[in-house]
């Protein structure tokens, strides 16, 4: 018997490899086995089986398998096949992004060794004082728990505490254990949140059409379109429910990991110990023992970011994507470039599962798919329980400033009196500012030029807590008092913009009695930073909570009753199809914040712009008038929902290099078809990014004339299938992003 083997390789050419006899009956189609790749041994995953071959060269043996038991289904198998026919990619890399090679069924827990004193004999101890001082001070500390110790941990007291464990254990003085070491993710995750549910008219509604389908086993997809704090995590509750009655399983995607603490908190009260985790800020052992444990179905419910859409979960029943319009479901880097969202419809057909995509501000895709009667659309209109819409101040910061004088002021009069209005009824307050560090850029007086990032066009952030400028998309960074303005070399420099971290220190000199703590990438670091913050805040511990958009959505604080949002216009003017539409999700979210229990709540919008659209729309919130401001232009430019996207992405050392190789590929695309439009090459907004210049086409499918975008689709495979063929680009790199989420 032989396999045809695909590896994580660019090309999308398979190896045949001979199957020993003691793997012929457990390789199947998609077993991940270990063979020999070249020079090293390389994981690959079977995608044939066939009993002779015609090639005549050496032909490998198979080495090894990765797993003890089979982790693929058919569904899963189908799925793989979709996204490497759909997203142009290799099905070796899809296999990878499906089955990390770091995790495999075979993973077992380290053992630990522990050490704990023998209480009778504790008397003994002065007897060693003199005669062995080593061990004497140990057992000391030995004694001094009353539980168990790891000797791991004793070697910063001695060089080597097991050794002396071992003596002292001769002695009768401790007691040596070995235990598996489990891995422990419970510091990401609230206690239970319990709460009494009782469903409103429209609720019973929405819940009653989702159970019709999963009490049919179908596939079936809608759109939960629910206002802020109108009761969303209730239903995906009340759906996981009636799943698990019928013995199958249900995966909930969330799009930030602040999330994910919270919503784990309110499903553990429901589910107990059936909920599994999925993140990227799990360590590497409780990635491997969750992943194990999922595989032998010790789980039956998966909470995660956007690669939990992939968990190897048997009988699944239902898909909720919470936040679907989140641009982190998208996978920009490495391949597959997916999107969660279509992926999971793809997985709920194939699994014939209820997929549920929901938010308060459904991407204009998603609600153009409703409005053409490709998914079914579930309301949810009124908050839960009586709660208010809050009161919404537009703040014109030109205005403002002229009236107070103040340059660079961050936060307007209006706001400062509001945060003392609320802090004096022990209220809570959220403050946005959807950008991290001090200031967002350091300028020249002389030349007024930026101090940029050598390796990235971009300007360098000022973080005053570890006093550098950092790079927030390639981590370069420099000390503040080393830097020098790249044009001219003058260090007469100053701070301009403003960040969390600026907005942090002018609100604890303005509010000096307030507890102030701050949630954003710098100090969501490690295990317990955004648990403990958002536990901490919950409980009534901070009075002010700033962050960037991490604390904008899906949370639910009962006693915040006020939201600013610092600046409003940040990413509004980016040359991007989609910055209105990502500007005005993020502003509605983040006021959705406000008021979600008894107290009506209000929201201050900081704003240079006010009469813009879409901090108008925002401002009132308004979604319907904003969808239809949005969709009458992108239908004027036949950009999505009115057409499909493909970006051809060229990226490279040398920029002529890379210019060069973008005119070649143009020429090739254009004029293949009528309804396809071809712009560029251009150079990407952000040019130069890791050192690498970047170059970009983008291909415009309109859907009049391909309604499902075939044509677009089959058009790219037949010129990218082998580019690095066809095309002879060297070092340079082509990457394909299918419905890419931005241009820039």
């Amino acid at each position: 018997m032989f396999a045809e083997v695909a590896f994580p390789i660019r090309g999308f050419q398979t190896f045949t490899y001979s199957i020993p006899k003691r793997f012929k009956d457990r390789i199947q189609i998609g077993s991940r086995v270990n063979a020999s790749f070249g020079r090293r041994t390389a994981q690959g995953i079977v995608v044939g089986l066939k009993k002779s071959t015609s090639f005549t060269g050496n032909i490998k043996d198979i080495k090894s398998l990765v797993d003890d038991i089979s982790v693929m289904t058919p569904a899963l198998w189908k799925l793989i096949t979709w996204i490497s026919d759909y997203y142009t990619t290799p099905i070796g890399q899809v296999a990878r992004a499906l089955f990390p090679r770091n995790l495999s069924t075979r993973y077992t827990p380290p053992k630990q060794w522990y050490v704990q004193s023998n209480i009778s004999l504790i008397n003994q101890l002065d007897n060693l004082k003199n005669r062995a001082p080593k061990q004497y001070e140990l057992l000391k500390i030995i004694n001094k728990s009353e539980k168990k110790i790891a000797i791991s941990s004793l070697k910063t007291y001695v060089a080597n505490p097991m050794q002396i464990c071992k003596v002292l254990q001769k002695k009768n003085l401790v007691y040596i254990y070995e235990k598996t070491s489990f891995p422990d993710a419970t510091g990401f995750t609230f206690d239970p949140i319990f709460k009494e549910i009782r469903f409103n008219k429209e609720q019973r509604s929405a819940i009653e059409q989702i159970l019709i389908s999963l009490n049919k086993n179908i596939y079936d997809s809608f759109l939960l379109h629910g206002v802020t704090g109108s009761g969303k995590t209730e239903l995906y509750i009340e759906a996981v429910r009636r799943c698990l009655s019928q013995n199958r399983t249900a995966i909930i995607l969330l799009p930030e990991i602040s999330l994910t603490p919270q919503i784990a908190g309110r499903f553990r009260a429901v589910f107990g110990d059936t909920i599994a985790l999925w993140h990227s800020r799990l360590t590497q052992q409780q990635r491997s023992w969750t992943w194990k444990q999922i595989c032998i179905e010790r789980y039956q419910v998966v909470i995660g970011a956007r690669s939990a859409v992939f968990s190897p979960i048997n009988n699944l029943g239902l898909i909720v994507i919470d936040e679907e319009q989140e641009s982190s479901f998208h996978q920009d880097s490495p391949a597959p470039r997916y999107h969660a969202r279509d992926v999971a419809l793809m997985r709920g057909r194939y699994e014939k599962a209820v997929v549920i995509i929901s938010s308060a501000t459904p991407s204009l895709e998603s609600y153009f798919n409703h409005i053409h009667n490709k998914i079914k659309y579930l309301r949810l209109s009124k908050r839960f329980g009586g709660a208010k819409y809050p009161i919404v101040h537009i703040v014109d910061m030109l205005s403002d400033k002229e009236e107070t004088g103040k340059v660079g002021q961050v936060i307007s009069g209006l706001l400062q009196d509001k945060i003392e209005e609320r802090l004096s009824h022990k209220e809570q307050i959220i403050l946005l500012q959807n950008r991290r560090g001090f200031s967002s850029a350091v300028r020249c007086r002389d030349c007024a030029g930026i101090v940029m990032c050598p390796e990235c066009f971009i300007a360098l952030t000022f973080h005053q807590k570890r006093s550098k400028l950092i790079c927030h998309f390639c981590g370069h960074s420099k000390a503040n008092d080393n830097i020098s303005c790249n044009n001219c070399n003058s260090v007469n420099l100053y701070y301009s913009g403003s960040g969390t971290q600026k907005v942090e220190m002018l609100i604890k000199e303005t509010f000096p009695n307030a507890n102030v703590s701050r949630l954003d990438m710098d100090t969501s670091k490690g295990k317990p930073g955004i648990t403990s913050i958002l536990k901490s805040f919950s409980t009534g511990k901070i009075d002010i909570l700033i962050g960037t958009q991490m604390i904008a959505k899906g949370l639910d604080f009962p006693n915040a009753t006020l939201v600013g949002i610092i600046n409003a216009d940040l990413g509004l003017y980016i040359p991007d199809f989609r910055a209105g539409e990502k500007v005005f999700q993020l502003i509605y979210q983040a006021s959705g914040r406000a008021g979600r229990s008894k107290k009506q709540g209000e929201v201050v919008i900081q704003s240079f712009s006010p009469e813009n659209p879409v901090i108008k729309s925002a401002g009132s919130l308004n979604i319907m008038e904003y969808y239809k401001i949005a969709m009458l232009e992108r239908k004027e430019l036949n950009y999505p929902p009115f057409s499909w996207l493909a970006k051809i992405e060229v990226i490279g050392i040398d920029r002529e290099s890379v210019r060069n190789l973008a005119i070649k590929i143009s020429k090739t695309l254009i004029g293949h078809y009528k309804g396809l439009d071809v712009l560029g090459p251009a150079p990407c907004y952000l040019e130069k990014l890791r050192k690498k210049f970047r170059y970009q086409l983008v291909c415009k499918s309109i859907k009049t004339i391909d309604p499902n975008g075939v044509r677009l689709h089959r058009f790219i495979r037949l010129n990218f299938t082998d580019e690095h063929k066809k095309f002879r680009h060297g070092t340079n790199r082509i990457n394909i992003h299918f419905d890419p989420i931005s241009l820039i």
